[in-house]
């Protein structure tokens, strides 16, 4: 149990290596609901590496639905699939107190995602929301860039590691014009969405006109020297990003020239930029 100065962070992650745990299954989160629904001292819970599945997820929406204080829940990694990420999303329809949720790497699939985007439509309080390895859609992923031009509390989400399929950089389009029209996001995390040279074009084109966006990451992806002429050349006078992730691209010797030129002579606000290779 980690204690804040304002608020408690109930932490019963299932991949402690410190201490032997046995992990929460489901049925043991009906036990967690029951105590947690009206307590006014917990504002945040992390289970995640657990064994809660579809079941855990229906008594996790009923917390969302009775507690009051609650904001910051880790589901992170918890065999939910789509029906549980159902019921999740549904029950933010109504809440407004959760500020930070973790759905990483629970496989709730396109039909998951559609229910998430569909809620970030009608909830306007949840600030980050983690959906990455989750299998979504090329479906959903633009069903969020369509609802993120107009929400206006996310400040940050993650939409890693979708299930795309050919080679058109769909979703990078889309989310490069979601870029265009939103004005409130600061994080967005797209790795290994099969960008290349055309696709951090379409970003950087978003990135003249968004002022907003303080941290991309494009890693584990296609980009090529290519594309850092692009970066290179936006970077001169965007001046609100602060972290570029690159990581895990084909940036070479050549791309990482054009960036540094830029950093040494135009660039004053970027603050990291990730370039590692292999």
């Amino acid at each position: 149990m980690c204690i804040g100065l304002e608020r408690i962070t109930l932490n019963i992650a299932g991949n402690s290596r410190l201490t032997p745990v046995e992990r929460v299954t489901g049925e043991d989160f009906w036990i967690l609901y029951r105590i947690l629904k009206k307590n006014p001292y917990i504002t945040g819970l992390d289970v995640r590496y657990n064994l809660l599945s579809d079941v855990g997820a229906y008594y996790a929406a009923r917390l969302l639905q009775k507690q009051p204080y609650l904001i910051y829940l880790n589901l992170m990694f918890n065999d939910i699939g789509p029906e549980g990420g159902e019921l999740i999303a549904k029950a933010l329809h109504k809440n407004k107190i959760l500020k930070h949720l973790k759905m990483t790497g629970n496989k709730i699939e396109n039909k998951g995602g559609m229910c998430f985007a569909a809620m970030l439509q009608i909830n306007s309080s949840l600030e980050k929301l983690d959906l990455g390895d989750c299998d979504l859609g090329m479906q959903s992923v633009i069903a969020f860039a369509t609802v993120l031009t107009q929400n206006q509390t996310i400040k940050g989400i993650n939409l890693n590691r979708p299930l795309l399929y050919g080679e058109q950089e769909e979703s990078t389009v889309h989310l490069g014009h979601m870029l265009k029209e939103n004005h409130c996001l600061v994080e967005l995390h797209m790795c290994k969405h099969q960008i290349k040279t055309d696709g951090i074009r379409q970003l950087c084109d978003a990135l003249y006109l968004n002022r907003s966006l303080r941290y991309l990451d494009v890693s584990c992806n296609k980009i090529t020297h290519d594309g850092m002429v692009y970066l290179a050349d936006v970077l001169k006078s965007n001046t609100t990003l602060e972290v570029i992730d690159l990581s895990f691209n084909r940036i070479e010797n050549a791309g990482a020239n054009y960036l540094s030129e830029t950093l040494a002579s135009h660039n004053r606000s970027l603050k990291a930029l990730v370039w590692f290779y292999i």
